[in-house]
Parts: C-alpha cells; structure tokens; sequence
C-alpha cells in the first residue's frame, strides 16, 4: 500500500476532526482492538485535536500531536503505523517469519506460507481478514504490518501460496513519514540517514 508513498504527492488535504467524530473513531479501534482500551485516551486524549490526512487511493491517516498513529483505505480496517507497534508491541496479534523471510517482508513482499512454518517461524491463532504485527526470528521489534489472507490452521494445513497480505513495512513510503512530520502545514522533514541507521540497528 505504502511501496512508492511520498506524503508531499500523496496528500490531497488534512482536516481536524470533530470531536463527535473523534469519539466514535475512539470507539471503532477500542472495538477493533480490545488490547488498546486501557491506553486509548493516552493515544488520543480528548484535549489533543486528532487530524485526519486524506491520501491518494482512498487512504485516511490519522495522526495527533504531529504524530502518525493509524491509517485506514476506505472503510476497512483501522492499521497502525508500525511506530506505533514498536511502541506497543502487543497491539497485534503476533505472526513471527523465519529469518530467511526478512529480506523479503522488509522489501513488500507478502508472506508466504512456507515462511510462516518452517523451523524459526511462530504464529499466533487467528482467522483470515485479521490485520496482524509480522516479527522475524531473532529480531525485537515488528518489521511490518499484514493482514491474513488465510486462517493460521489453513496456512498450517495447506502451507501454500500467500498466507499474509503486506499492508505497511520497515522502509516503505509510510515509515519514512513516521517521523518528523508538521501536520502544519502538511511539511515533511526527515533525515533518511537517521531511519536507515534506525534500521541497521534492529535488524542488522
């Protein structure tokens, strides 16, 4: 989704989101991710104006205090940003690759069965059309977010084709707007160096 995302191109307006809005956005993720009750108004507090950045393709980025929190394309799923998943690695549900898998998430490749079964690599039960956090054997932190093509028991079952669709991962278009970012007046100012030194470090 994010392969060849440039904010400065991508972005057709931002707007504040009303407050009435803002709690029912509030509600949808509680709903959508039980795990983030507890840490919802710490995320979004009510003082705090959240702005909804209208993308390209029909993307929606929400962000508060110039900080990019979760994305969603038309109607579907509320994601969050993979800055937020290091923050809170038990967002998602956690589905690990082995380590021969990592150059191909970290370069958009959805996640093949065979990647999600062999010796190294762990997953977590789900169904299919879950949006889940993709680790790798012997690394901390979460190098993309994916939604599941097919149910864990099928992946195991069948160990063919696609088992993960990828959404958003370390490198891409999104990650680089992770940081620096001035929702006024839509400016995006990073150091490329800083992520890539970011990324060496926990994936080296």
């Amino acid at each position: 989704m994010f392969k060849k995302f440039v904010l400065e191109e991508q972005v057709s307006g931002s707007t504040q989101v009303k407050s009435s809005v803002a709690r029912g956005i509030k509600g949808k993720l509680v709903e959508q991710y039980p795990a983030i009750e507890d840490i919802i108004d710490d995320l979004i507090p009510k003082k705090s104006p959240l702005y909804e950045i209208r993308c390209k393709d029909h993307v929606k980025i929400y962000a508060v205090n110039e900080e990019l929190l979760f994305f969603q394309q038309r109607d579907g799923h509320f994601y969050p940003t993979l800055r937020l998943v290091h923050k809170y690695p038990n967002l998602l549900p956690r589905q690990r690759v082995d380590k021969g898998a990592i150059r191909f998430v970290m370069s958009g490749a959805n996640i093949m069965c065979p990647g999600l079964t062999s010796a190294g690599a762990k997953m977590e039960d789900v169904d299919t059309d879950t949006p889940v956090g993709i680790f790798a054997e012997g690394k901390r932190h979460a190098l993309a977010i994916g939604l599941m093509k097919m149910s864990t028991a099928d992946i195991r079952s069948e160990n063919a084709g696609i088992g993960i669709d990828g959404i958003h991962y370390l490198n891409d278009g999104l990650w680089y707007c992770l940081w620096g970012l001035h929702v006024f007046p839509d400016v995006l100012s990073y150091s490329t160096a800083y992520f890539d030194a970011y990324v060496l470090c926990v994936f080296k």
